[in-house]
């Protein structure tokens, strides 16, 4: 028997679908994280002959890859993000084994229903010594907008629903990378701070990237009431000018298939130096 899925797969397709004609104007989030993975793409030196680009979104990322002499198969959940690509949900790759020496994703990991079964899928479909490479929304974001709607919520006396996805903090996701058997791994973060004049402008641009709740029975809706809590609270935490600032905290995965010409830790018993001896010595 299967696990109870968190994530509405039909939904997130939907949602990804009905962003697409207009991503452009909200995808600073998902353009962060393309700037930042392909700096530590040009961080490795080697070459990449054929990519997987998954959850491809605008195609930014495909063709940054592209201008870089690599061959890029682009795949996604929403069949109008993944245009000519492969549709399918990242948990549910159908790539052969071996298929790509680099696997690159942005701004999608963070709601798949099966993430370490995801990651053991993207390490098989890498070639021995094939780089994975991925950024997502991380545990630490959207700290207001989670308070405030959950007070909201409550003040209704009626049930709490879920609204805001429970997210991965760096540490998780070092050990899912390992997990899943990668080896070299890097887990990191980096935050990114939007001001924003008003909550109801925060609520589109995660509409506009196709954010917003797709938790599996989360049908609640934001009633006036909630609606009016979510702007008082706004008006009592924002500065002087008026603003708030809100925090998107991007995780960053870094991990390799493993291959026979990586690095080896040397063979337990086989050091000439005891610890004892290196700690006196220093």
């Amino acid at each position: 028997m299967e696990p109870p899925e968190i994530f509405d797969r039909h939904l997130r397709r939907l949602r990804r679908d009905r962003a697409a004609p207009g991503f452009a104007h909200y995808s600073f989030v998902r353009d962060a994280i393309v700037e930042a993975l392909l700096d530590r793409l040009d961080l490795v030196k080697r070459d990449f002959a054929h990519a997987l680009d998954l959850g491809t979104a605008d195609g930014g990322l495909r063709r940054a890859l592209e201008a870089r002499g690599i061959q890029v198969t682009a795949s996604d959940a929403g069949a109008r993000f993944a245009g000519e690509g492969v549709q399918c949900d990242e948990d549910r790759l159908p790539f052969a084994p071996e298929s790509f020496d680099l696997i690159v994703s942005a701004g999608v990991l963070d709601s798949v229903n099966d993430l370490p079964g995801a990651l053991i899928q993207c390490r098989r479909a890498l070639k021995p010594d094939g780089l994975f490479l991925a950024g997502f929304v991380g545990a630490g974001s959207l700290a207001w907008l989670r308070k405030a709607l959950l007070v909201a919520d409550q003040a209704t006396g009626d049930a709490v629903p879920q609204r805001v996805h429970p997210l991965i903090d760096v540490r998780a996701a070092g050990d899912l990378l390992a997990r899943a058997g990668f080896v070299l791994t890097v887990a990191d973060s980096e935050p990114l701070d939007v001001g924003y004049g008003d909550p109801f402008r925060l609520m589109s641009d995660l509409r506009g990237m196709a954010a917003t709740n797709m938790l599996t029975g989360q049908t609640l809706p934001l009633t006036r009431g909630r609606l009016a809590s979510l702007s008082q609270a706004f008006a009592v935490a924002a500065g002087p000018d008026g603003r708030l600032r809100e925090r998107f905290e991007l995780v960053f995965m870094t991990g390799w298939a493993p291959g026979p010409n990586q690095p080896q830790p040397a063979r337990r018993g086989s050091g000439t130096t005891s610890l004892a001896a290196a700690l006196r010595s220093g």
